[in-house]
């Protein structure tokens, strides 16, 4: 079996509601987010569930603090079964070095966030004092220094990804729409153009997470990046 190349984010704090989704989802076609909505409220008693149901994990709490403290943050997942977990790039490459240790201990991947989907030119300006393409360039130069085992980015940077990072660097794009929509996402696509861009992994949320059949909906992105 080829790995799952969605990622369905499930967002939401009430056990129910996480489970209706989960039941509708099959562990051939996606792996599962878990962010901190999820993770706050939940715990991992939720991730082991995920887990029991078949479902790789990609646990997004995008950890960003001194080094040591996320490397024991880390640590403390060595009773969970995760397949990949993110870190803030910003957190500078003696973070990033010491999350990679502790990812390969627990034998779960480390992937670094450049910027939030959420943000624009303007906000990383005001936050970086850079331009946007500038401000992710450094970023993911740090990324292959700290020798991590890839990144998220918006599907807008695939191509700029493709030019700095190792070429089996693992690429996960969320913002990912079938549709175009106005939401909080500021820098989205569809799916299939960002698989053609170099994307390994898509994070899709809500257009199947809030659709009316989750499983037709799972389908249909899943057939989009096959043809």
């Amino acid at each position: 079996m080829t790995d799952p190349r969605i990622i369905v984010a499930i967002d939401t704090y009430d056990l129910q509601e996480a489970n209706v989704i989960l039941d509708q989802l099959d562990p051939d076609l996606c792996k599962i987010k878990i962010g901190s909505v999820v993770f706050n409220s939940l715990g991992k008693s939720f991730l082991k569930e995920v887990s029991s149901r078949g479902f790789k994990i990609f646990l997004d709490l995008k950890l960003h603090d001194i080094p040591n403290t996320v490397h024991e943050a880390i640590l403390g997942f060595h009773d969970c079964s995760i397949d990949m977990l993110t870190v803030h790039l910003s957190g500078g490459e003696e973070m990033l070095r010491r999350a990679k240790l502790a990812g390969t201990s627990i034998n779960a991947k480390v992937i670094g966030v450049s910027i939030l989907t959420s943000l624009e030119e303007s906000d990383t300006i005001a936050l970086f004092g850079n331009k946007l393409d500038h401000q992710i360039r450094n970023l993911f130069e740090i990324a292959v220094k700290a020798n991590l085992d890839g990144v998220v980015c918006s599907p807008h940077e695939l191509e700029m990804s493709n030019t700095i990072l190792n070429s089996d660097s693992i690429k996960i794009t969320p913002g990912i729409r079938d549709i175009k929509v106005e939401d909080d996402q500021a820098r989205t696509m569809i799916a299939k153009e960002a698989i053609e861009l170099g994307a390994t992994f898509l994070v899709i949320g809500r257009p199947i997470t809030q659709a009316q059949n989750i499983l037709t909906a799972l389908n249909t992105f899943s057939d989009s990046i096959e043809k």
